[in-house]
This record gives C-alpha cells, sequence and structure tokens, in this order.
C-alpha cells in the first residue's frame, strides 16, 4: 500500500495518524496549529473527516435520532454533527499547511459529495469510518478512484468485514487495510482485542493496524507487537479547549511519547535471528564453565568437588562435566586454573 511516499508493508515502520476530527473546536487557527503540533510529535499523516450535519444525517427531533448511552448522551445526531464537522472550506488550508508540514493528509468522506470533493484536493487515501462500514455502495465509490482505501471495524461483524472488502475488490482496488477498533468513547482497554490484528492481517491477507479510542499508549504499543503497521489516534492541542472528542484525544506531549513507545517497540519486535551479536558473543565471557576450585594432583580422581560449572565463560562447557567425574587426572591443576 502505497500512500503519498509512504509504502506501507508487513516489513515498514508505523505509519503513525493523527486524527483532527473535531478538534480544531470551530477555529481554523487552531486547526493550522494542530496539524504543526502533530509533526512535532512524530506522526506522518494527519486525517480529517468530511461531511456536513445534512450529509451524515437528519435535523429530527424524532427518537431515532437522540443520542443514548454514549458520551453525548442525550444530543441530537444533527447538533453533534454541526458542531463537530471541518467546514469544507478548510480543506484545501488544512491539506497545503499538511504537505508544508511534511505530513500526509487525508481525510474519511461520508458520502459521495465527499469523495468528489476530496478527489478534487487529490486526497492521496480514503479512510472508511467505522460506522460507515455497511454502506456498501460508499465504500464501492470509495474504491473506484483507485486510492488506497483504509476501513475501520468498530462495530463490525465478520460479514460486515467481507462484504466491504469484496465492494472494494468488485471495483478492481486491492489497497486495502483493516484496522481494529472499538467504537466506545474512551474504549475500555479489556474491550480492545489486540489479538485480532493479527488474526485479520492472517485471515484476510491484507494490512492490519489500529485506530485506538482508549485512554494513553499501552494499546498502540500491543498493536505494533501483533503486527499493526498503522496506527490512528485522536489528537488535539490542549484538552482544555473542549469539544466532542476532547476527553479521548491526546495532547503533543502525550502523542510523542506514544510514537517513541510504537517506535521503541518496533526496534524491541526485531527479527528471527539466533545468531549472536558482538555485544551477545562478548556476554558469553560471563557464562558458566568448568574450572577448577580445588588443587589437583596428577592420578588424583576428578569429583564435583574439585572441578564445578562457574563464572566466567573461559573454560571448558558444563556438558563435557559428566565425561570426567571419577576420572584420573594427567595434568596438575591449580585453584582457579580453566579445566581442560
Amino acid at each position: 500500500m502505497q500512500i503519498g511516499s509512504y509504502n506501507i508493508s508487513k516489513t515498514s515502520p508505523v505509519f503513525i495518524i493523527a486524527e483532527l476530527s473535531a478538534n480544531h473546536n470551530g477555529s481554523l487557527e487552531t486547526a493550522l496549529a494542530t496539524i504543526k503540533a502533530a509533526k512535532r510529535a512524530g506522526a506522518d499523516a494527519i486525517k480529517l473527516q468530511t461531511y456536513t450535519a445534512d450529509t451524515i444525517t437528519l435535523d429530527s427531533d424524532k427518537e431515532d435520532f437522540i443520542i443514548k448511552g454514549t458520551l453525548w448522551d442525550g444530543r441530537k445526531l444533527y447538533d453533534l454533527y454541526k458542531e463537530a464537522y471541518t467546514p469544507w472550506e478548510w480543506h484545501e488550508t488544512l491539506f497545503n499547511k499538511a504537505k508544508e508540514e511534511g505530513l500526509i493528509c487525508f481525510s474519511s468522506p461520508f458520502d459521495k459529495t465527499a469523495v468528489d470533493f476530496l478527489e478534487n484536493l487529490n486526497a492521496p487515501a480514503y479512510k472508511i469510518a467505522s460506522f460507515e462500514i455497511t454502506d456498501i455502495p460508499l465504500i464501492e465509490y470509495v474504491a473506484s478512484k483507485g486510492k488506497p482505501v483504509i476501513i475501520s471495524t468498530g462495530i463490525a461483524t465478520q460479514e460486515d468485514i467481507e462484504l466491504a472488502l469484496d465492494a472494494c475488490y468488485r471495483m478492481g482496488n486491492r489497497e486495502v487495510a483493516l484496522l481494529k477498533c472499538t467504537s466506545s468513547y474512551p474504549a475500555p482497554i479489556e474491550e480492545a482485542n489486540m489479538v485480532m490484528v493479527k488474526d485479520m492481517a492472517e485471515r484476510y491477507g491484507v494490512i492490519t493496524g489500529l485506530s485506538d479510542h482508549t485512554m494513553g499508549s499501552t494499546v498502540p504499543i500491543v498493536a505494533t507487537c501483533f503486527g499493526a503497521k498503522i496506527i490512528e489516534k485522536h489528537f488535539i492541542l490542549d484538552r482544555s479547549i473542549g469539544g466532542p472528542d476532547a476527553s479521548f484525544s491526546m495532547n503533543e506531549q502525550e502523542f510523542g511519547d506514544m510514537v517513541k513507545a510504537v517506535r521503541e517497540a518496533e526496534k524491541a519486535i526485531g527479527v528471527v535471528d539466533y545468531n549472536l551479536t558482538e555485544k551477545q558473543q562478548k556476554s558469553r565471557d560471563f557464562c558458566r564453565s568448568l574450572y577448577v576450585v580445588k588443587d589437583i594432583e596428577v592420578g588424583e580422581i576428578i569429583t564435583e568437588e574439585n572441578v564445578r560449572s562457574i563464572r566466567p565463560g573461559f573454560g571448558m562447557h558444563p556438558k563435557y562435566l559428566s565425561d570426567f567425574i571419577g576420572k584420573e587426572s594427567t595434568i596438575k591443576y591449580g585453584i582457579g586454573d580453566r579445566f581442560k
């Protein structure tokens, strides 16, 4: 999968996305400052959301359109999205700012008009949000543009995932990645199920990663260890500015700490290699080997009282001790001599 200048593969570094979402809090200046902060924090990309309240829902007071059981309990869907949306007239400025900062900028479209709008901005990739994974016509339309498609699976059944993948493949687009996601805000860490990152990669033969709503860096680090190649985390300048997503978003310091931890986890994972490094080979000086621990005369019987396996490791390998126990010594040894 190629997104701009970034090649994402099973052997590439994790592609780390800072999700702007509603964290501009209605201010273009805040949005621009957030992009700069994301770059300082080590993000590879900044992601937007492209919708309006009218393209994503209806302005209705009916019970179906009132949010229940979430962080935004009791609010109308329309009012929430009217507050949270990123004005479309900002997009070109935000794309340009990201490019200036050396960040990839792309977005989650929520209807076909958003896709058309983003195509005019030469968006290098598209993200399908968790709640849109069942919108097969939208996924087909996105996939038809021939750009990489990243799909969150927060509310998806196995059938939903397979239908979404099939929609992309029907359009001749196989540059698809799946992100494990828990669509709860914030998400309980015990529901993260990061083993799914590995399972989805093996089951569906695609790049996998994480779209994270948990607090802290633990889940992204675990995801990295399970093979995640994309990590997305909500990013905010300062939670004190408020906004719909503020409570589960990372600030610059936290995001930077997460990036550092993910990069260290990548180094720690390493590769399968039973050969010793130069430092490891040197450390064998401190392993055990056979040494004389009591003076031994010629003809004296070798026992576990006069030859033992101790540190350091310059003597004979301990595996040979049993070959000599009970035999007469042909050499005179002093205490501390290497047994040979």
